[in-house]
């Protein structure tokens, strides 16, 4: 959903001007990055992102009003919105809250401190449909509060997939690559992101994030023991 002239096309939502500011200031030096606006709470950035589909939304998860949460809810819920990537801004790297995002779809999450340089790449990254989960965020965020669930769901979820997207949508939440992937199960790179994507098209994933989390829910891999 780039321009035409490849621009990737960024919408900030924070409810502090100043972080918005130094957001834009950073960001719109970059090459091959834009900044199309700026929302000021959760209710402005679903309008906003509705009005502008932007490829990616840096999204506070704590604003007064409509939060981050919801505002990720709308969005993600959006069929005209399919493109769009949510990364969610946090000062806490454990938080309820950032699971719950990536749960209706968020594609990840930064902290607000990260390097400058982290900030450009996960923009990046999240743009060209990758998800912004690290094998160690993978780990920590997404067992830590999967391991608080009350009981899988119900597997019937996974009845679409085959036995071997099943297994690789178990490797994609321990956190490997599509290299990585193709190493384990001997096959192309190529076969092996085919079968990721045929994995998150048959669940209606919005990209990796969602099969690490319902990996989890379902009980198709267990968090480890810590």
């Amino acid at each position: 959903m780039n321009d035409d002239d490849g621009q990737i096309r960024v919408l900030l939502a924070d409810d502090q001007a100043l972080v918005r500011a130094g957001f834009r200031a950073l960001l719109d030096a970059q090459p091959g990055i834009t900044i199309v606006g700026e929302a000021k709470d959760g209710a402005d950035a679903a309008r906003l992102a509705d009005a502008l589909t932007p490829d990616v939304v840096l999204m506070d998860i704590r604003m007064p009003g409509v939060d981050g949460l919801e505002a990720t809810r709308r969005i993600t819920a959006s069929a005209r919105l399919s493109a769009t990537r949510v990364v969610i801004l946090t000062t806490f790297d454990l938080d309820e809250y950032v699971f719950e995002a990536i749960r209706v779809g968020a594609s990840g999450f930064l902290v607000k401190d990260t390097e400058p340089a982290d900030l450009v790449q996960a923009v990046r990254v999240v743009a060209r449909g990758d998800a912004l989960l690290s094998p160690g965020v993978t780990r920590r965020l997404i067992a830590e509060f999967a391991g608080h669930l009350r009981r899988p769901a119900p597997t019937a979820r996974l009845d679409v997939l085959t036995d071997r997207e099943r297994e690789v949508v178990a490797l994609v939440a321990a956190g490997l690559s599509n290299a990585e992937i193709a190493d384990r199960l001997v096959v192309s790179p190529a076969t092996a992101k085919t079968h990721v994507s045929r994995a998150m098209a048959k669940v209606n994933a919005r990209d990796r994030a969602q099969l690490v989390v319902l990996a989890y829910e379902t009980g198709l891999v267990r968090p480890q023991a810590r």
